[in-house]
């Protein structure tokens, strides 16, 4: 899917002229066509994954914080809908993918071996960890036919080795499932902001059961008004 300056100003929650600039610094990957910028989606992806999203101004951010609409609880919306599943054993990606698809892949009417090997080839495309210990598995192409995204958390029971760039680790993945491109990239960039945080990262080394991460989220949302650091 190709975007428009407009569509990643939308999912970044910046605003078009801050999309402008980085344009001009080169700090994020578009093309010209037609003497108009485009973005790849799988390029605009792995930008988010490998920690490039830039803190906006206080007058970018007054300007996203107020188109955050439906958008805000995002997140959580879709955790609720997911699951948080604790000390699922493995001590490698592949085991902890097929072994969470396992579990998961039926209660969303889809075949485990399948969406398995879909993640693991999104894996073999760019490792989905993100930094300090998260990692954010999804599929390059997989869209889910119904109407509300869904995350599953994961706490594997010993972290693993995940291929981040940072070196560390993965103690948590959400396994990120969409319905559309656009709301996929919304919640990466939402994950990625929400890696960087400490209490949350704090949090998350606990293993918190459902109803403790949902509460955290929930509060962790309504003090943000965008994932970009807003």
């Amino acid at each position: 899917m190709d975007l428009e300056i407009k569509d990643v100003a939308e999912l970044l929650s910046v605003t078009e002229g801050t999309i402008h600039r980085w344009l001009a610094d080169g700090k994020i990957p578009g093309y010209l066509m037609n003497q108009q910028y485009r973005f790849s989606r799988i390029e605009i992806e792995n930008w988010m994954m490998n920690g490039n999203l830039y803190p906006p101004s206080q007058e970018e951010k007054s300007g996203s914080c107020q188109k955050m609409g439906m958008q805000h609880f995002s997140l959580y919306r879709a955790v609720h809908k997911g699951e948080v599943l604790t000390e699922i054993p493995g001590t490698e990606k592949e085991e902890i993918i097929r072994e969470t698809m396992n579990l998961i892949a039926p209660k969303l009417g889809l075949d485990a071996d399948v969406i398995s090997d879909l993640l693991l080839d999104r894996e073999e495309l760019m490792p989905t960890a993100l930094s300090n210990g998260i990692a954010v598995p999804h599929t390059r192409d997989f869209l889910l036919k119904t109407p509300f995204d869904v995350i599953i958390v994961v706490f594997p029971k010993t972290p693993i080795e995940y291929g981040a760039l940072d070196g560390k680790p993965v103690h948590t993945l959400f396994f990120l499932l969409s319905t559309n491109d656009k709301r996929h990239l919304h919640l990466l960039a939402k994950l990625a902001h929400l890696s960087s945080q400490e209490a949350a990262l704090d949090l998350l080394r606990c293993k918190p059961n459902k109803e403790v991460l949902l509460d955290f989220i929930k509060d962790w949302e309504a003090q943000i008004a965008s994932p970009n650091l807003c």
